[in-house]
């Protein structure tokens, strides 16, 4: 597939209805274009029963704009899907032939669909993922069990934020006994107690962006955000007493979504008394991304999604193609053995730091870091960023003891120690290297059997090694905690 592809999803749900474009690498897909018809085609509506008319109008009448804009953007490829609401409506397939008629391939996703591709919507960001994944849409609540890369058991039940109000309007204790009931033929789900708890849909999202406010958590990034299960129940609690006009007011919530929170709230606490995760965290993937995800051949899915992200965003800033990949090869001499989720982290900041030259040089170390801290990346949570991003503040020419203290409130200091130790090898092999991957190769370093950190060099080549060059070797060899020599 060609990084240049650009890929369409119209997403015909319960409660909005939404035209996606992506671009991007294939393995880690980026939002080109994104808007959304709040339609409420769920709205009012008795399962078996027609679709309100007037949510009807206004869904084709936003679906004809959808089909204009697509013709003009022509993407390689258009999925058009329809979930819960049109699934259960006795109009549902006349809705989809006024759809089919405007020019767009719509079809009806069934309640297993939907599941599977919110279950691998979750893998393609978090290949690593094990748990329940819980997607929230407006009528349905999709449950999947992933492990292993793959999706499992899942179900698709009646709980979507509409349905969610209904049940909670009749009665205290009701959504409870209402979602015990509709698991009970559901064994399985005991099979992901003390596991992670992955929460799709927007309600949810937003929700997590008031346990982020309450908890004073000082990176805005939602994606792979995380909290202990035992907070749901607090959290419900806290939004029940905040109102929507107040939870409005925090930054990421809108009026729209905040009206929703006291149910997406009551219905995420009640799941974490059913499935007794350890953790909840927010995936920012989900069915659309999980659709895309099942398109792609098994040697793209086996690409790790933040390399493959990052190199796609950086690949036409880099004045030398490959140099990243090269420094990165060099400093495995100077890491030997540094377990793989350790090395990935080198890897996207050794491709971040190639684009260095692009900015202006009183500013560098700030781009640097707010590259890493808010890029559009998956497959990294917020302590990961923090690494690369200390690893870039170094690489980039900052003080290695004056950096942000956002650093040190999202991740381990003893991780941060080797981000340091990243970043002086980053300068190191600048200065010998001069950005040339051949040049680079010629002066390797690597740990010798006494454990000293040794750079070797061909006597023809000694020049490279100037004043400064063996600074910054003394530099590495004090952050590794070794002694320091050239060989010739």
């Amino acid at each position: 597939m060609s990084d240049l592809r650009r890929q369409a999803i119209i997403d015909i749900g319960s409660n909005s209805i939404r035209l996606v474009v992506f671009g991007g690498a294939p393995r880690a897909p980026a939002t080109l274009f994104n808007e959304k018809l709040m339609a409420g085609l769920g709205k009012g509506m008795v399962p078996g029963g027609p679709l309100d008319s007037q949510a009807r109008a206004f869904a084709l009448q936003g679906l004809a704009r959808f089909a204009a804009l697509v013709r003009l953007m022509e993407p390689e490829t258009l999925r058009v899907v329809a979930t819960a609401a049109v699934r259960t409506a006795s109009d549902g397939p006349n809705l989809i032939a006024e759809v089919q008629s405007l020019g767009l391939p719509a079809e009806l996703l069934s309640g297993d669909d939907e599941a599977v591709a919110a279950g691998y919507g979750v893998i393609s960001a978090k290949p690593d993922a094990r748990g329940l994944v819980a997607d929230m849409g407006g009528g349905s609540l999709e449950l999947v069990r992933v492990a292993d890369g793959e999706v499992h058991e899942r179900v698709s039940l009646p709980l979507g934020l509409i349905p969610v109000g209904s049940i909670r309007a009749g009665g205290t204790g009701l959504l409870r006994k209402a979602l015990r009931t509709m698991l009970k033929p559901h064994g399985w789900i005991a099979q992901v107690e003390g596991q992670t708890l992955y929460v799709v849909g927007g309600g949810w999202r937003t929700l997590a962006r008031v346990h982020m406010h309450d908890a004073g958590w000082p990176l805005s990034v939602l994606g792979t955000y995380r909290f202990p299960a035992e907070d749901a129940r607090l959290l419900k609690i806290a939004v029940r007493e905040a109102g929507s006009e107040k939870l409005a007011g925090i930054r990421g919530v809108r009026h729209s979504r905040a009206v929703q929170l006291d149910d997406a709230a009551a219905l995420l606490a009640a799941l974490v008394r059913e499935a007794r995760p350890a953790a909840i965290e927010v995936s920012t993937f989900g069915l659309r991304e999980g659709l895309l995800y099942q398109q792609l051949d098994t040697a793209t899915r086996a690409q790790d999604p933040l390399i493959a992200g990052v190199r796609h965003a950086v690949g036409g800033q880099l004045p030398i193609p490959g140099y990243p990949d090269a420094v990165l090869e060099w400093s495995d001499g100077a890491f030997p053995d540094e377990p793989q989720g350790l090395r990935r982290l080198r890897h996207a900041a050794c491709l971040m730091a190639g684009t260095g030259w692009a900015s202006n040089p009183d500013f560098r170390v700030l781009s640097g870091e707010e590259m890493a801290l808010h890029g559009n990346w998956i497959g990294v949570d917020a302590a990961g960023r923090a690494v690369i991003a200390m690893a870039l503040h170094v690489g980039l020419g900052g003080d290695p003891s004056d950096a942000p203290a956002i650093f040190a409130a999202l991740a381990d200091e003893a991780v941060l120690d080797r981000a340091r130790a990243w970043g002086v090898a980053l300068r190191l092999a600048q200065r010998l290297g001069g950005g040339s991957p051949q040049v680079l190769a010629a002066v390797p370093v690597s740990i010798a059997p006494d454990g000293d950190l040794v750079l070797k060099v061909r006597r023809a080549d000694i020049a490279l090694v100037d004043s400064a060059s063996e600074r910054r070797l003394t530099r590495l060899g004090l952050a590794l905690g070794r002694q320091t020599r050239i060989e010739c």
